[in-house]
């Protein structure tokens, strides 16, 4: 069977649309898929029927009510005769309704936030030159800086590639041209 690709992000307060169509499964002769998200709740997604092809579609007003989060997905195809059978598994993101959002939120990914961090520590680090202290029998202990500079450097990497995939281009970050002879 080929890969079905369940999308990979659904926006909370948008309206979700995703068609399938399934010979092995058709809706007609009594099939339909069910989408079983769990992360930060629990939400089932089931498809309706349009001849032989299987349809999500959940409104706007519905997809409201979904909490942000990463969820782990079971997409599966059920029988009325009580036949289960798994198509696909895997991850999906459920954005935040921006719409919903009244204050002040911070909507950067973990990557961005944790390289913020790291350059502030290392800023804030540029002027001091110990690297342990003891006071009174009480000691404190620092992060190497080639250390940080190590986590700096690899959550540049993956907020840059964050940043390529979100613009569309390659993930590498690289073209890579190729002639065929």
């Amino acid at each position: 069977m080929s890969c079905i690709r369940f999308p990979k992000q659904i926006t909370a307060g948008v309206t979700f649309n995703f068609k399938v169509n399934l010979t092995a499964y058709p809706a007609s002769s009594g099939w339909s898929l069910v989408a079983y998200l769990r992360g930060e709740s629990a939400i089932d997604i089931s498809s309706q029927a349009d001849g032989n092809q299987h349809i999500f579609n959940i409104t706007a007003e519905t997809t409201k009510a979904y909490t942000a989060g990463h969820y782990g997905y079971s997409l599966r195809a059920i029988h009325e005769s009580g036949a289960v059978d798994e198509l696909e598994s895997g991850v999906v993101e459920i954005k935040a309704d921006l719409a919903s959002i009244s204050g002040a939120t911070d909507l950067r990914s973990h990557a961005q936030k944790t390289l913020a961090a790291l350059e502030a520590v290392i800023e804030g680090r540029a002027s001091l030159d110990q690297e342990r202290y003891r006071i009174n029998n009480r000691e404190l202990y620092r992060t190497p800086m080639e250390t940080l500079i190590k986590l700096r450097n690899h959550y540049r990497a993956e907020v840059s590639r964050e940043r390529a995939k979100a613009s569309g281009k390659s993930l590498f970050g690289q073209v890579v041209r190729v002639k065929l002879r």
